[in-house]
């Protein structure tokens, strides 16, 4: 089992870090959550857990606004990646790709387009005796309607692929959903992905946001099935955060 969850934890954040569903509809904006906290105006250089300098694709600005350790669950810790790989690009699968292939953009550990600015960060909260729950959240901010068509995108996936057989020595297969998301930004998804392996069972559960141009992505990466007291909580929290720290 711990093979297997390093695994699973790995593959996901590499990249950072189902059921067809219907057209999005985009929510007025009163879906957006009100922010608790007065924190707009805030940097990179008012925020001293964000590291000034990284390497490819980090930016500190957009990094200051991912959520922090004081605005979630108690025990809530965030690491803050300094080096953000790319998405997908504009190559997006052909129609008869191998489902296989698909799998980190089915996951949402992927998205296709090409962000102008990406910002990641590691979560984890220490639930004690429960043991120690694991996520992560993604900024993407676009030049253009790169979110729209991402979230596009991942609704066609998911309606081709809803399950998956692993390639590779493990072997074990993938089921993937996904749902309309908590009335948050303009449109949300929720993505659902249960991995199996022998008698083994994880889940990789996910919560995009879109607000206009950009997308908020926050994922529980690796827990039980039924493990996801966090996911929305923290969603809120990173939107808030967002919200607070823009222009």
């Amino acid at each position: 089992m711990l093979r297997m969850v390093l695994r699973w934890s790995g593959a996901v954040l590499a990249v950072c870090l189902v059921t067809a569903c219907g057209p999005s509809t985009d929510r007025p904006a009163g879906g957006t959550i009100p922010p608790t906290a007065q924190s707009a105006g805030v940097t990179a250089a008012a925020s001293p857990t964000v590291p000034s300098t990284g390497g490819r694709g980090y930016s500190a600005a957009l990094s200051a606004r991912l959520v922090t350790a004081d605005a979630g669950p108690a025990g809530l810790a965030v690491d803050i990646a300094t080096v953000m790989p790319s998405d997908a690009g504009e190559h997006r699968p052909a129609a008869d790709a191998p489902c296989a292939e698909l799998i980190p953009l089915l996951s949402a550990s992927r998205l296709t387009g090409t962000p102008a600015a990406m910002a990641g960060a590691t979560l984890s909260v220490d639930a004690g005796p429960d043991g120690l729950w694991v996520g992560t959240e993604v900024l993407r901010t676009y030049a253009d309607a790169g979110a729209r068509r991402a979230m596009s995108d991942l609704r066609t996936f998911l309606g081709r692929c809803p399950t998956v057989a692993s390639s590779g020595r493990v072997g074990g297969s993938y089921r993937f959903t996904v749902s309309a998301g908590p009335p948050l930004g303009d449109e949300s998804l929720r993505v659902g992905c249960t991995m199996t392996s022998g008698t083994g069972i994880l889940r990789c559960d996910s919560i995009l946001v879109r607000i206009g141009t950009d997308l908020v992505v926050v994922q529980e990466q690796g827990n039980t099935p039924g493990d996801g007291r966090y996911l929305i909580q923290l969603t809120e929290a990173a939107l808030r955060r967002y919200q607070a720290t823009g222009s």
